[in-house]
């Protein structure tokens, strides 16, 4: 009896050891078994070449959106000013007209043109071109043609002198060089500084002072030709619920209304700027002031002395390459008349 108890005491013992190894076991079995089956999936060949094919495509299409997105144009701003710069209609802004792409070197052109009613029978026209080069600089040209109106007529009143040329075309060859960019040095506050040479030719100013037997000479003007010298810095502010540019500008020039009536052997120094606001993302409303400093002498009644510009201008963005303009001037008398009811308007396109 003693030998039977011992021996079912014996069985026992092993059976709930075995039942304490398969606790302890089984689990390391079944870990072994998902480890397993998850490295088996995990170097599926088929299922990785699927993955590499999902990512790869997700990959392309957020760099294409990228892509889309750094080629979206600006907006078609500048203007041109009447001289061939981009500005508004008398004054310029540092920005530069049409950048190229980021990596390209050269940018699509833009043109641009004006038409001014100055009064009495006198107007302008003006044909303007632009050229970018890598952001950083742009080359203008700008043709200006200027009819006087009833000018011949008066002075054949007062002088007894018949001239034959009543209207003077004057060109403009520009070269702006964009030295500090908006935000500069990582400064938020850093405004565009560009600074410009302007070469200025009149095909006509020359005969018209033969016609008047050299009295455009007497009275100090008596160059065809002249260089003006322009630094301007812009900067656009966004603390207020609509964004708005702020440019102002210095220039030295020996022009006489522009270079239109020829220029002196004096240079002047003389201060303009603008400020513009978009009222809406399509909208937009400027205002502008240039000083003029007569360094000629008068000729009352035919040749007055230059007065301070002030413009007031609207624009609207047609398109992504097209702006309408329109803008309403006080000029002070330019030559024989007043001119303080000047209006203009003007269609620039950027290719």
């Amino acid at each position: 009896m003693r030998t039977e108890k011992k021996k079912g005491t014996s069985t026992w013992s092993r059976l709930a050891r075995l039942a304490m190894a398969w606790l302890l076991v089984s689990p390391l079995c079944v870990v072994a078994a998902e480890t397993k089956t998850g490295a088996d999936q995990q170097l599926d060949p088929q299922k990785i070449r699927e993955e590499a094919k999902a990512v790869a495509a997700t990959d392309k299409d957020a760099d294409k959106k990228d892509g889309e997105k750094k080629a979206e144009k600006a907006p078609p701003l500048p203007l041109h000013c009447i001289e061939g710069t981009g500005g508004l209609f008398a004054t310029h802004t540092a920005y530069l007209v049409n950048p190229p792409k980021k990596g390209d070197i050269a940018g699509l052109p833009a043109v641009e043109g004006t038409y001014v009613n100055i009064g009495n029978g006198r107007h302008m026209t003006a044909f303007t071109l632009t050229e970018n080069l890598a952001g950083r600089v742009e080359l203008g040209y700008g043709w200006d043609h200027f009819w006087a109106g009833d000018l011949r007529h008066d002075i054949a009143k007062a002088t007894g002198l018949e001239i034959d040329h009543n209207a003077v075309n004057l060109h403009n060859f520009n070269a702006r060089g964009l030295l500090v960019k908006d935000g500069d040095f990582g400064k938020k506050w850093v405004p565009a500084l560009t600074l410009g040479i302007h070469y200025k030719y009149n095909d006509t100013v020359s005969s018209l002072n033969d016609d008047l037997g050299g009295a455009l000479k007497g009275i100090g003007i008596e160059r065809r030709d002249g260089v003006d010298f322009t630094l301007y810095t812009t900067k656009m502010v966004t603390a207020l619920p609509r964004p708005f540019l702020v440019s102002a500008g210095v220039r030295g020039s020996r022009a006489a209304h522009l270079g239109l009536l020829g220029f002196t052997n004096e240079y002047r120094a003389t201060a303009e700027g603008n400020v513009a606001i978009l009222l809406t993302n399509h909208f937009i409303l400027a205002g502008e002031y240039r000083q003029k400093r007569s360094s000629y002498k008068e000729i009352p009644g035919l040749v007055e002395k230059e007065r301070d510009w002030w413009t007031v201008d609207i624009a609207y963005i047609l398109t992504k390459r097209g702006t309408l303009g329109a803008g309403y001037g006080h000029f002070g008398d330019v030559l024989n008349h007043s001119a303080n009811g000047v209006w203009g308007v003007k269609f620039k396109w950027e290719f």
